[in-house]
């Protein structure tokens, strides 16, 4: 699969290379085995194109059939003309069907096939105030095109070159000429060029295609690369990349040696330089800046083209949707559902399909496998199976945090909330999400019942607790006297990390969870006595009161390699840890709007705009949604950096993952404070089996 890419064979690219008179003879095809492939490739109701075209595909089937009806009466053969008139007669409302998919350059293509039809007097039976209006559409077209001094008009007019011969400047295309002799990789742009430059190296590049097909070409050769990256970015987006780690490795080492070379394939096609730049930056391979995912994989400062273009492709994507222009059928709704998906779940919050529209339509099971897939479901559903077997055991742990209040007596305030925030299934949710594969069942144990308690206790510091009580908590820690639920969780850990890991860490789990209460602790005395610390104050002490510590620390044990007291101890862990807790405290603290999150939230603007001056809450709000992706963008860097680090790249990962967890909870609003935000997610990954229609 990975070895060899199939295209379908384009009956609208095949005629037009049948089309090419020979150099010899201009009565003769050059190619003949193409036109005797049209003659033998008519389906049964008078069309060319693919089998089982989808009823949102005519306007392409009627340029196919158009072109070899042309082709066909160009030479003088075949009856099959006629029952092809037929078809386009009978089908000819689409062209204007503003509901049906539209290839590129159909407006222009068309009409002028139409005139083409024309002058060489077919019968088309098409009213003439239909033919007159088409060919205004295009003229305007064209006119709008050829009035623009722009690159990306001259590079559109070259590629439908077929479209407009005579109003084309040949020497002008050429320019476009790739080394292999095609025109942008497309064989009925190389044909046009052919028929008015005559050159060795198109004929050449025709050639080398019939050699791969034998008598048809497909509408684009070669697309290796790009085929081969959507499978890598499909397998990836499917959850499945595991079981092809050693064909994904070959892949990108190739696109890596194609992008040091400078390959033309990746360099000169916006959709795939856009991919591999995604793919390699995210296996750490060093590529420089180059579309809007890939300007979301920024984690130098000084890439401001990725940083410009981001913000240009985000404007323009929510002002296509807001003006209707992804119009309302069934392909285009797909499309402008995956737009707004990508608006809304960026890069950052998608927990880890190809669509291209060319001239013509094409199919290849190198994109849109159905192997990939049906594997893909059978693996979301046993993994589905062994997470509602786990949800299932963290209810024996709920029980024992059912007594929160003998903690230290907290009374009766924080047993009427009923744990309100003690939210099992997105507690678990957010494990799922970071840690999918099934044999990480501890690593997602682990992470679940620290959060769970996390909740608890940070409940407890803002609304639970007297001043007395939350001093009495952190001795009672420091003394190793407290309550059953966090003795229990933490010894649990080291005694299951021991047997991981052959090493003691119940110590640090400690550590971590005395760091979290001690700063929960300072922020609610700020909050209790209306005290404001600066910024450096508040973010120094709120990228630990997150408490992603006793969350995401203690889980690295279970991840696979072996951490040392050194990787725990190094700066980079350190590092690592406070970029993560801090993205997480920002993005907190913007959506924090509710409740005692809204007392954080107040506390976190008023100390910065004690720092730095801002004038109102939008200006603070703005200033933390800037330091937020400036941190996550650190993150990233360093979560790729392999030159220097000492922490395994499994456990790098997961920091990362945290934030896509991260930036999905918070997404609109405090999704995790929320009663409802994240039910609908939860249900589709833990409770909801994908079944195939």
């Amino acid at each position: 699969m990975f070895d060899k890419v199939d295209l379908s064979v384009s009956s609208y690219d095949t005629t037009w290379v049948a089309m090419v008179p020979s150099p010899n003879s201009y009565q003769d095809p050059c190619f003949p085995e193409c036109l005797n492939w049209v003659l033998d490739n008519q389906l049964h109701d008078g069309c060319w194109g693919l089998s089982h075209h989808h009823p949102l595909l005519i306007k392409d089937t009627l340029s196919s059939t158009l072109a070899c009806v042309l082709a066909l009466k160009k030479w003088g053969v075949g009856e099959q003309l006629h029952k092809g008139l037929d078809f386009i007669v009978s089908n000819f409302h689409a062209a204007t069907d503003e509901n049906q998919q539209t290839p590129i350059g159909f407006n222009i293509l068309f009409p002028s096939m139409l005139e083409y039809a024309k002058d060489c007097n077919l019968n088309l039976r098409i009213r003439q105030a239909e033919l007159v209006t088409m060919l205004h559409k295009r003229d305007s077209e064209l006119k709008r095109e050829l009035s623009s001094n722009s690159e990306d008009c001259r590079t559109y007019l070259a590629y439908l070159s077929e479209g407009n011969g005579n109003l084309q400047k040949w020497e002008m295309v050429m320019k476009y000429q790739r080394k292999n002799g095609s025109l942008f990789n497309s064989p009925s742009t190389t044909t046009a060029a052919l028929s008015h430059l005559p050159t060795t190296g198109c004929l050449n590049y025709l050639r080398s295609i019939l050699k791969e097909y034998g008598n048809a070409v497909s509408t684009v050769y070669p697309l290796d690369i790009y085929a081969r990256l959507c499978m890598v970015d499909s397998l990836e987006r499917l959850g499945i990349d595991k079981y092809f780690k050693e064909e994904i490795r070959s892949v990108l080492d190739e696109t890596y040696r194609y992008w040091l070379q400078e390959e033309e394939d990746i360099f000169l096609d916006s959709t795939t330089c856009v991919m591999a730049f995604r793919l390699l930056r995210l296996s750490s391979y060093k590529v420089s800046s180059e579309l809007y995912k890939a300007s979301q994989i920024i984690i130098h400062p000084n890439e401001l083209a990725l940083e410009k273009q981001k913000s240009w492709l985000t404007h323009l994507l929510k002002e296509q949707l807001s003006n209707g222009v992804m119009r309302a059928d069934r392909s285009n709704i797909l499309i402008s559902q995956e737009v707004d998906d990508v608006l809304k779940f960026p890069l950052c919050a998608n927990l880890d399909h190809c669509t291209r529209t060319l001239k013509t339509s094409y199919r290849s099971k190198n994109l849109g496998n159905e192997d990939f897939l049906n594997l893909a479901v059978e693996d979301f559903n046993l993994c589905q199976s062994i997470h509602q077997e786990e949800l299932k055991q963290l209810e024996r742990y709920i029980i024992l945090l059912a007594p929160i209040n003998d903690m230290v007596g907290c009374g009766e305030q924080i047993r009427q909330t009923k744990f309100a925030r003690q939210k099992k299934h997105y507690c678990y949710f957010s494990a799922v999400a970071g840690l999918f594969p099934p044999e990480l069942s501890e690593a997602r144990i682990t992470w679940a019942k620290n959060s769970m308690l996390a909740a608890v206790v940070d409940d407890f510091f803002d609304i639970g607790g007297s001043n007395d009580e939350l001093v009495n908590l952190i001795q009672l820690l420091e003394k190793w006297e407290v309550n059953v639920a966090l003795r229990n969780t933490i010894v649990g850990v080291g005694e299951k990390v021991y047997r991981w890991q052959a090493c003691s860490v119940t110590n640090h789990v400690i550590e971590i969870w005395l760091d979290l209460v001690k700063s929960m602790f300072l922020e609610a005395e700020w909050v209790r006595n209306k005290s404001v610390p600066t910024m450096d104050e508040y973010m120094t002490n709120g990228y630990v009161s997150f408490a992603l510590g006793p969350i995401v620390l203690p889980t690295l044990y279970f991840i696979g390699p072996k951490l040392s007291e050194d990787i725990v101890g190094s700066s980079e862990y350190s590092k690592l840890f406070k970029l993560m807790s801090t993205c997480g405290r920002l993005l907190n603290d913007i959506q924090g709007s509710e409740g005692h999150q809204a007392r954080k939230a107040e506390c976190c603007c008023v100390a910065y705009d004690r720092t730095n001056g801002a004038t109102t809450e939008k200006d603070v709000i703005r200033e933390l949604k800037v330091k937020s992706e400036d941190t996550r963008r650190e993150l990233l860097k360093s979560v790729l950096q392999t030159k220097g680090s000492v922490i395994p790249g499994d456990c790098k990962d997961l920091s990362w993952k945290m934030i896509k967890v991260l930036h999905l909870f918070y997404m609109k609003n405090d999704g995790f404070s929320s009663q409802h935000e994240m039910d609908g997610a939860v249900r589709l990954v833990i409770q909801d089996p994908i079944i195939l229609q």
